[in-house]
């Protein structure tokens, strides 16, 4: 480092490292310091020698990780010095001490740009490893287009165009949007037709970046890429510096076969059977040798040619060859061999056809659980589980309770829960599940969560002919002495609804049967005993004829928890003790639980969310979440002079406690927790006829709405009213029509998001080839939709885009969408909702894909309408009538007489105005064929207001109403208004919604309204004239 010579800076090195103890040390250098600061200060007395000297004190000291906050400009003064070392010195010191964003470095642009620029070579890498190494968006602005020069400069040594090359790389990665790579095709095209391998090498990691971003502009560098390929495989013209241990140039190849997988496919045949056999070389010539530097050279290449194979998803033969090597590197004593082995195993399973290959290596799979090596156990484990099937899974699931007992604590979890869901998914018969899961609870009951057990009870109180036998099974486990926690709660449970099956045999009488449970009562936890005090109450109910002493002793147990602290066990102390004295009527009040509803095990979707280890990630999708987006978000711009709203923060889509009670219409209370972009495996089984069934679960909309949609297009009202400024927005009205595709969408598109207006998830779009289903949560003006974009074949979908056209009212933000969805896999892609004013123009989804030959391009809109900020809310009367009486008139109360309504009946249209989240108020209007109603909107302008709804309807003609809204925004009188009148007269009868419909019977009137009841029958003998008359 130029660092001969100087005494002085010899000695600062030997005293620190004399120093005792971190004191002495600490002492030294603020003396040093001290010494330095004192000689920068007279700077023009110092010579060239004694700066570099000083300058390199201040590296040393900045290296020892203390603080260096001075001296930055006279290191950055040595960049412009005409000779080499002192150059030296200033370019190091700067690149160490100096980040991007330093204002000293502006400083140095322009000499920098000389030395680039300038004929000295040794000048030109100084000063392209420093911008390498800092990359800062100045430096990118600025030197950019030089070093490009430089790159493809035919004058240049190679040395100089190898680190021009590796600049422009990392100038690219920092700052994508600065450096102009437009019309890089042919220049790429020259560079890989470079001879020279170091160049070469460099070129490859930059056009590794380049197709990562857009492979579409560079399909005529992929024969190049294949030809690079087919040279180093030949072992033809590689100089002997490039050779590793017998490997032509193994970092080289490498990164080829990587810039190959983000290519699609290779069409043309001439170029697909070069590469294949360039790769079964590669495969034919891999073999595990003692040199370990050798190995580690070879294998990196074998394992990118792995991933290249299954990428082009080759023929069978080729798959047969690379599990069979695989087979050969799990046998092998070298445990980083047998870890790669079974981690590339993993990923081959991703590939159809190749399972049953990898079923024959089952035993040496099996063998590798007892590894000494952590890493090897869990990637073996990986491996089993994906491998399992119907024909295996047996033997699989009885390995892995075999070594439940010996696992360690770190792996008992994950394999506890693996064991579990194979029990689920692959079992002969429910009771070999109910043993199996019993089994787990047994051994690691530390372990299982509730999820397991739960689910063994759906499933035992779902089969009647498994009742006997898990009854019989329970009874076991808990004769033995020692019994988990977890045991005894599945056990009584399972006790309690079923064991008076087993009243004939042996041992299994009532009272054995409650000894027997309440023997571990000592041991169990606070949470336990609700659970042992309903087993108590069950036993007792079927004891026939009753026994007295049995009675006394559960009774007694009720008494004493009747003052427990803990509010559950007191209540249901005092209850079970209040209904067991009431004789026969006992055996109707705790009859047998119903049978619980069909629904997706939780136990697989927890696995689904909770995947998180990289050996399960093919090649394809490692390379594919590595992509850029390329969805673009349009959002509105607030003016300069309003008031900024604050932020948005990430939504956790828990419900708020304060309107819980009204989000009937969301999606449960499942919580979605997703990470941008985030692709979800799907199992490697046929495709199913809804590939979201497993995301949407119980929520998932089995169909669309029967009755066609008469409008498909936003409804813009001609009408202008005065005070109240025309809310349609010009450019928030998107076409939404249907697009000029080969590929017919699969189903109505309008009765889907008619569908999801009302719901919060389903399927918005589906068609041969992809599914797009939506799961949404709002809450108040903030909304988070989950866009599930699921490919539903075996071949990848490219050229993935996906554009929001947002309505001025909402600022919507999409999160990274990738530009492939590999084969049979899901993309999560959360989409922020923020509501600024009422509107009812819609946002729009434009999206588009390439599938083959095929490229479709769908405009989807997307269901954030008006009712999804609206929550309904019960209001009295004497909350109601101020607030009617407040809004006089124009523009807060606006009111229409509507013609040509849809003829509904009272109660369907008050089921309808539920549904879109308006709450019904009966007894409040006077006039029993009269609607009222109640709702609070929410935006970031109006934050939350009250509207209020009367709806007056003729009995004679129900295609005539007088729609009424009150409110204390007139933007929001008006779009409410048009928003219930376009519900009334376009839309077919809506479904109801989850949540119940406010009760329409009659209620007593409050002394605020006139002595009348709202009973909702339409009366004949009113007359219509005074049906439609005066307000409230």
């Amino acid at each position: 480092m130029a660092m001969h010579g100087m005494r002085g800076l010899s000695v600062f090195i030997s005293d620190i490292r004399n120093c005792p103890n971190k004191e002495q040390e600490r002492l030294r250098v603020d003396k040093e310091l001290g010494n330095v600061r004192t000689r920068f200060k007279n700077e023009k007395g110092l010579t060239p020698y004694e700066k570099k000297k000083y300058v390199w004190k201040m590296l040393y000291i900045y290296m020892l990780g203390y603080d260096v906050d001075f001296g930055h400009m006279e290191a950055v003064s040595l960049i412009s010095a005409p000779k080499y070392p002192e150059k030296q010195v200033g370019y190091i010191v700067t690149s160490s001490l100096l980040n991007e964003n330093h204002d000293f470095l502006r400083l140095a642009i322009n000499t920098v740009r000389n030395d680039i620029i300038g004929r000295n070579e040794t000048f030109q890498c100084l000063a392209l490893t420093m911008v390498g190494n800092i990359g800062g968006r100045e430096f990118a602005e600025s030197l950019a287009p030089d070093v490009q020069k430089l790159l493809l400069s035919s004058s240049c040594r190679p040395l100089v165009r190898k680190k021009a090359a590796l600049c422009l790389l990392r100038l690219y990665r920092k700052n994508p949007d600065v450096v102009n790579v437009d019309g890089w095709v042919d220049r790429m095209a020259q560079l890989l037709d470079e001879r020279d391998l170091g160049v070469l090498t460099s070129s490859m990691s930059l056009f590794v970046a380049l197709v990562s971003n857009n492979h579409e502009a560079y399909w005529t560098c992929l024969p190049k890429c294949v030809k690079i390929l087919e040279r180093l495989a030949r072992n033809q013209d590689v100089p002997q510096e490039y050779t590793y241990y017998g490997i032509p140039s193994p970092w080289l190849q490498v990164k080829t076969m990587r810039a190959l997988q983000y290519f699609p496919t290779i069409e043309d045949p001439n170029t697909r059977r070069v590469l294949f056999e360039v790769l079964q070389r590669i495969l034919m010539g891999t073999d595990v040798v003692k040199n370990v530097n050798k190995n580690n050279a070879s294998h990196a290449v074998l394992f990118e040619a792995l991933a290249l194979v299954m990428h082009l998803d080759a023929e069978k033969e080729m798959m047969s060859q690379c599990v069979a090597l695989l087979g050969k590197f799990i046998a092998v004593r070298e445990p980083n061999i047998r870890y790669l082995g079974l981690e590339n195993m993993t990923r081959m399973l991703m590939v159809t056809d190749v399972q049953d290959i990898i079923k024959r290596y089952q035993a040496q799979i099996i063998a590798s659980l007892k590894d000494p090596d952590i890493s090897i156990r869990r990637r073996a484990l990986d491996l089993l589980y994906g491998m399992c099937d119907v024909s295996n899974a047996k033997d699989i699931v009885e390995e892995l309770l075999q070594y439940l007992s010996t696992a360690d604590f770190a792996m008992r979890e994950e394999l506890s829960l693996k064991a579990a869901i194979l029990a689920e998914k692959f079992a002969p018969d429910l009771s070999w599940y109910v043993n199996v899961i019993l089994q787990l609870i047994d051994k690691a009951g530390d372990f299982i969560s509730d999820d397991i057990w739960f689910r063994v009870v759906q499933f035992v109180t779902n089969n009647e002919d498994l009742q006997p036998y898990a009854a019989a099974k329970a009874r076991e486990y808990l004769d033995k002495p020692a019994v988990h926690e977890t045991m005894v709660k599945v056990s009584a449970y399972i006790l309690g609804e079923f064991g008076h099956l087993l009243a004939r045999r042996p041992g299994c009488s009532p009272k054995e049967i409650f000894n027997v449970i309440h023997e571990k009562h000592p041991t169990v936890s606070t949470s336990t005993i609700p659970i042992l005090l309903s087993a108590y109450a069950k036993i007792l109910m079927h004891t026939h004829p009753p026994d007295p002493e049995l009675r006394n002793q559960i009774w007694a147990i009720f008494n004493k928890y009747e003052s427990c602290i803990d509010v559950e066990i007191q209540q249901r102390a005092a209850e079970y003790f209040a209904m067991s004295r009431k004789g026969d009527a006992l055996m109707d009040i705790l009859a047998e639980m119903p049978k619980f509803p069909e629904r997706q095990s939780a136990l697989i979707k927890r696995a689904e969310d909770a995947e998180i280890d990289t050996a399960e990630q093919s090649a394809i999708k490692l390379r594919a979440q590595q992509q850029m987006s390329n969805a673009l978000v349009v959002t509105n711009q607030s003016p300069a002079n309003e008031t900024p709203s604050p932020p948005v923060n990430q939504l956790g889509l828990v419900k708020m406690p304060s309107i819980s009670s009204n989000l009937d219409h969301s999606s449960g209370d499942q919580t979605l927790s997703v990470a941008n972009g985030t692709l979800t495996t799907v199992d490697p089984q046929p495709p199913s006829a809804d590939l979201l069934a497993d995301i949407l679960g119980p929520l998932a909309i089995e169909g669309p709405p029967g009755t066609a949609v008469q409008s498909e297009h936003n409804v813009v009202s001609e009408t202008e009213i005065e005070g109240v400024p025309n809310v349609a927005d010009g450019a928030a009205i998107v076409p939404v029509g249907e697009e000029t595709n080969s590929v017919q969408p699969i189903g109505n598109i309008a009765e889907r998001f008619h569908a999801l207006s009302l719901k919060d998830s389903g399927v918005l779009y589906e068609d041969p080839y992809i599914q797009i289903g939506i799961k949404a949560e709002w809450r108040a003006h903030h909304g988070c939709l989950v866009l599930f974009l699921g490919n539903k074949n075996t071949s990848p979908l490219v050229s993935v885009q996906a554009l929001i056209l947002p309505p001025a009212h909402l600022k919507m933000e999409l999160s990274l969408v990738p530009e492939t969805i590999p084969p049979r896999a899901q993309v999560q892609c959360p989409l922020e909702v923020v509501n600024l004013r009422p509107s009812r123009d819609v946002a729009v989804l434009d999206f588009s894909y390439k599938f083959g030959t095929n490229m479709v391009n769908v405009k989807l809109r997307l269901p954030a309408v008006l009712n999804k900020f609206l929550q309904p809310i019960s209001v009295s009367a004497e909350e109601f009538f101020p607030q009617w009486r407040s809004l006089s008139g124009p523009p807060l109360k606006l009111q229409e007489v509507v013609r040509g309504a849809r003829p509904l009946p009272l109660l369907e249209m008050a089921n309808l105005l539920n549904s879109y989240r308006l709450m019904i108020s009966p007894g409040l209007d006077p006039n029993p064929n009269n609607l009222v109603a109640s709702t609070t909107f929410y935006s970031e302008s109006t934050r939350a207001m009250l509207c209020l709804v009367r709806i007056e309807t003729d009995p004679a003609d129900r295609t005539q109403l007088r729609v009424t809204i009150a409110s204390g925004d007139p933007t929001l009188t008006f779009e409410l208004k048009e928003f219930i009148k376009e519900q009334l007269i376009d839309i077919p009868v809506a479904p109801h919604g989850p949540g119940p419909a406010a009760p329409l019977t009659p209620a007593p009137t409050p002394a605020a309204a006139p002595p009348a009841s709202l009973a909702f029958q339409p009366t004949a003998a009113n007359d219509p004239g005074a049906l439609l008359a005066g307000l409230l």
